[in-house]
């Protein structure tokens, strides 16, 4: 059975990044959605093993030192993380695992698992990002300059992330990641076992 492919998607708020993984996950059986662990109680409606793995800080510092994340963050008073042997269960499968993350967290995982493929989300222009998160309504002005400032920022760093997909059509950009998807999976690396059968 053919391996998956840890997919890490990234990209400044508003870039549509969100959209983009929700559509993949509907088209396609074989993607699975990472599931991250957090110390956090669980609030009503969510799901073990589905939203979260709800585990006690001790639990949770101890798969730390165990190496056991791809990656993990504090945040408040709760930690949260990446549970390797999940992505990698997955992915031994066949199934594709796609992880929607912030550029910290991705940078952690490209040190952690070298044959992920990191793809960030970029917005049309400047102008639309601020646009599509004004249109939100949810946010103060301080709030959104606050995020329009982060954002021009992090698209700085797309030079760390393999593949760059312009969100300008949302049909388009998810049919951009299908097709990286397909491209890294027949890399050299990826098909050895096949090829040595052959010589």
């Amino acid at each position: 059975m053919k391996k998956g492919l840890l997919l890490v998607i990234s990209g400044p708020s508003g870039a549509g990044k969100g959209t983009i993984c929700k559509r993949l996950l509907e088209t396609d059986e074989h993607i699975k959605v990472s599931v991250s662990a957090t110390t956090r109680l669980p609030r009503i409606g969510e799901v073990e093993a589905e939203n979260y793995f709800f585990i006690d800080k001790n639990k949770f510092l101890e798969m730390k030192d165990n190496n056991e994340f791809l990656e993990h963050a504090k945040v408040y008073d709760n930690y949260y993380g990446t549970p390797r042997q999940f992505v990698i269960d997955n992915i031994n499968r066949g199934d594709d695992v796609l992880l929607e993350i912030d550029i910290d967290g991705a940078l952690q995982i490209k040190d952690r698992f070298e044959d992920a493929v990191f793809v960030f989300i970029l917005p049309p222009s400047l102008k639309e990002l601020k646009n599509r998160i004004v249109s939100r309504g949810t946010e103060s002005k301080h709030d959104i300059d606050k995020r329009f400032s982060l954002a021009q920022g992090e698209i700085r760093q797309v030079i760390k992330y393999d593949y760059a997909v312009l969100n300008d059509d949302l049909v388009k950009a998810i049919d951009d990641i299908k097709a990286i998807i397909t491209a890294e999976k027949c890399k050299v690396m990826r098909v050895y076992e096949d090829i040595k059968k052959l010589i």
